[in-house]
């Protein structure tokens, strides 16, 4: 350690206020021996602290710090902490939201976190057989591209979303965003707001709800069933757009029948509302037929169909895509390109070229294989750890199912996460998705989102096992409160 290092330790420290006013510093000949370095190397950094105000000294003591130094210090830490920084009105709204967390995902043994897949399913070598193609077809210039993306992408989704899922558009309708938050976001920017409501199913992808809200208009939470959204509700909901789930309704499962699919669309057109329909999850379907999109019913102009490869390739690669309305092209792509100019190229081509060679949908197929394989693994291990203490909803598709557990009041959930994460299990509880606005909106027992996409069979087995334990354990905790006499 040079004079410089010690030097910048011992200010960064005073700085810092970990001393107080004249505290004590070591000598110089203790603090070399400390340290292992000469008692020159120590002089020459206690020489450059008194040079610039840091410490005095005087003959015979040790180096104190200064006392207007600590004084300064601890001013500007007081202003840091009772200034409040001035936001805008959506700057506002993010501050009320928890940051992002990992939840110490080194520490569990098991995570039944959704929207996470295994990294085992992704295609590497492929993928990076494409990557190393594209890189190598070097362009004339490097410049920025179309706002809406790799014309050759565009053209691949056109396809594929004709063949997967019957819906029909041009190439220039098809805007590349990076994944589908980005998709919601310019939705929201783009279509509300601070004086409008939206409609949005509760319980809901609770990320959705957020970006609307932030542009400050209010939510209108309209109950699901097991047929999703309740169409029946809207008749009076005077609202600009509607954010719907309803191939796989996000997170309780249910699939929109084709009735209340032209219902929400004529309550759509009636109102001159557009209509967000999230296709989040739509290739994993083991038990039950695709219905049609909205996209493909009656007249599609107000619909805006969001889609993503997160659940299919990977969720780190930030691609999805929306296939706006011909009138509403125009601005979407100068929304996108305002607000990061294009989504990476690289990667846009390459997913070209896998849709391109039909390697895409093979992979879909492949994965669905497995994610039907993990399903019915965490399916048994339910049903074999909790019998009928337990109901199991939207387990028909998508990657993930929400379990119910009877008798279990929410007033336990938060004894059951903790009891959980002591035995190193992640679960994640529905409560949250729920709109907290409204009295009563809640279930009155504990449910959990299951997702089962990024495990292995064996341990999903042993996440089950130990979950089992940690709700054993809250039940005999709950029943062992209840029985203790009441102090007078």
């Amino acid at each position: 350690m040079g004079a410089l290092q010690i030097y910048e330790e011992i200010k960064g420290q005073i700085l810092r206020g970990v001393f107080e006013t004249a505290g004590q510093l070591p000598s110089s000949r203790a603090l070399a021996h400390e340290l292992g370095v000469s008692r020159t190397t120590v002089t020459a950094a206690y020489e450059q602290l008194l040079a610039e105000g840091f410490i005095e000294v005087h003959q015979g003591a040790r180096p104190r710090v200064a006392h207007s130094v600590v004084s300064e210090a601890r001013h500007k830490s007081a202003s840091k902490r009772s200034v409040r920084t001035r936001l805008s009105a959506y700057g506002e709204h993010v501050r009320t939201i928890p940051p992002w967390s990992d939840n110490e995902p080194g520490k569990l043994v098991v995570d039944f976190r959704h929207g996470d897949l295994a990294s085992s399913d992704f295609p590497i070598m492929l993928w990076k057989r494409l990557m190393n193609r594209t890189l190598e077809q070097r362009p004339e210039r490097l410049s920025y591209d179309d706002p809406r993306g790799s014309r050759r992408l565009r053209m691949a989704l056109q396809g594929y979303l004709w063949r997967a899922r019957t819906i029909r558009c041009d190439v220039d309708q098809i805007i590349i965003v990076n994944g589908s938050q980005q998709g919601l976001d310019l939705c929201a920017r783009l279509l509300l707001d601070a004086t409008d409501k939206f409609v949005i199913e509760n319980p809901c992808y609770a990320m959705a709800r957020q970006i609307f809200s932030g542009t400050g208009a209010s939510p209108v939470s309209v109950p699901v069933d097991d047929a999703g959204l309740n169409t029946d509700l809207l008749a009076e909901v005077d609202a600009r757009l509607a954010y719907v789930t309803p191939s796989h309704q996000f997170p309780l499962g249910g699939v929109m029948p084709i009735s209340r699919r032209h219902q929400l669309l004529q309550w759509a057109k009636r109102r001159n509302a557009h209509v967000i329909e999230d296709d989040y999850d739509s290739e994993y379907r083991y038990d039950i037929n695709p219905v049609a999109p909205l996209h493909g019913l009656e007249d599609s102009d107000n619909v805006i169909y969001l889609g993503t490869i997160s659940k299919t390739l990977s969720p780190t690669l930030r691609i999805g895509y929306l296939v706006v309305p011909p009138g509403l092209q125009d601005v979407f792509a100068t929304a996108k390109e305002l607000a990061d100019r294009h989504s990476p190229v690289a990667e846009q081509e390459a997913l070209a070229a896998l849709i391109e060679s039909g390697a895409y949908e093979s992979h879909v197929r492949r994965v669905r294989r497995f994610n039907h394989e993990r399903r019915q693994t965490l399916l048994n291990a339910l049903r074999h750890r909790f019998g009928d203490k337990i109901e199991i909803e939207g387990a028909d598709a998508g990657l993930h199912m929400v379990v119910w557990f009877k008798n279990l009041p929410l007033s336990l959930e938060p004894a059951l996460l903790e009891s959980a994460r002591r035995e190193r299990v992640g679960v994640h509880s529905i409560s949250r998705l729920y709109d907290p606005a409204l009295p009563g909106g809640r279930p009155d027992q504990v449910g959990l989102v299951m997702g089962y996409s990024a495990l292995d069979l064996r341990w999903i087995e042993r996440g089950t096992h130990l979950l089992a334990d940690a709700v054993k354990r809250v039940r005999i905790d709950a029943a062992v409160k209840t029985r203790q006499p009441k102090q007078r």
